[in-house]
């Protein structure tokens, strides 16, 4: 035995701190972690030195979320962005009651646009201009007036974005209405996000094309690259847009945030009380802001916003 290990080492040779570094090992208790870092190359990283207990299998998003974020007390923050509205559409006035913060995203051109962005604002509610894009597939009259198309000039594109933007007041950014095609469009998304940047205005992207380049864009401008994360009433009727806001709630544990889009139409009235069960359901564990405040909070944004 000792011959055969004596020739294991000689074709094997180990320097002696490795020795040594072995035989600590051998003297440590069982279960003690001796590295865990993810990206380290050193022993013993200051962020799991030994004494670091090994994550559990099984963690939880709440045990995920603390582990990441540290244990701060502040609850992870999500921001419910509602879309459509504009034209007196059913669900607006359940949307307006519901008891937590919300986005409102104004359809512009329509008969209750002004009225509605007004009404948002005075109950403290963030606005968003809803832009009407050009989507690969869907309808032409679905889009609403001014949409933005791909085959308009920079300075048509322009026009549009600008002139939907003073027509609702009070918007402290821009998403989009369809969109599938102009999100996947760098010229007309640049020139878009180049009007968000001298408005001091950011862009999120409702998330309808997933091969959008509207967030790698932001970057590019030095905006945030906000995203939509989950539709709540892709199905539409209550229990399921119930189903939805718990996966907000694990999105969001998880990530510390989430961001989820519903909608005032059809089945406004349905989507509405399905998001009240849902903030009944979620409010001891997570926070309900709007989108301006998850936007800084996340990303640090300051900018120089000035609202009529």
């Amino acid at each position: 035995m000792k011959q055969r290990n004596a020739l294991h080492y000689r074709r094997h040779p180990v320097s002696k701190l490795t020795a040594a570094l072995l035989a600590l090992i051998l003297l440590l208790p069982a279960g003690t972690t001796v590295w865990a870092g993810e990206a380290s190359s050193t022993w013993g990283s200051a962020s799991a030195g030994p004494s670091a207990p090994a994550p559990s299998a099984a963690a939880t998003p709440a045990q995920s979320s603390a582990a990441k974020y540290g244990e701060s007390g502040a609850k992870p923050k999500v921001a419910i962005i509602i879309d459509d509205f504009g034209n007196n559409m059913r669900g607006s006035e359940e949307m307006f009651k519901l008891p937590v913060k919300i986005t409102v995203a104004v359809m512009p051109f329509l008969p209750t646009s002004v009225q509605d962005a007004r009404r948002a604002h005075e109950l403290g509610f963030d606005v968003l201009v809803h832009l009407p894009m050009e989507p690969r597939q869907g309808k032409p009259e679905w889009l609403g007036p001014g949409a933005v198309l791909t085959q308009m000039s920079d300075a048509e594109v322009r026009q549009r974005v600008e002139a939907a933007l003073d027509q609702v007041p009070y918007a402290v950014g821009i998403n989009n209405h369809m969109g599938s095609k102009v999100t996947g469009d760098e010229r007309v998304m640049s020139i878009i996000l180049a009007v968000c940047k001298e408005r001091g205005l950011f862009f999120v992207d409702s998330h309808t094309n997933y091969r959008s380049i509207a967030g790698a864009t932001a970057r590019r401008f030095g905006l945030p690259p906000v995203e939509n994360h989950i539709f709540l009433d892709d199905v539409h009727n209550s229990g399921h847009v119930l189903k939805q806001m718990r996966l907000v709630k694990d999105h969001a544990l998880e990530q510390n945030y989430c961001i989820t889009i519903g909608h005032v139409g059809i089945q406004g009235k349905e989507t509405a009380a399905g998001i009240r069960s849902g903030v009944a359901e979620l409010k001891e564990s997570i926070e309900f802001v709007g989108i301006t405040e998850l936007v800084k909070t996340r990303w640090k944004w300051s900018p120089r916003l000035t609202l009529p």
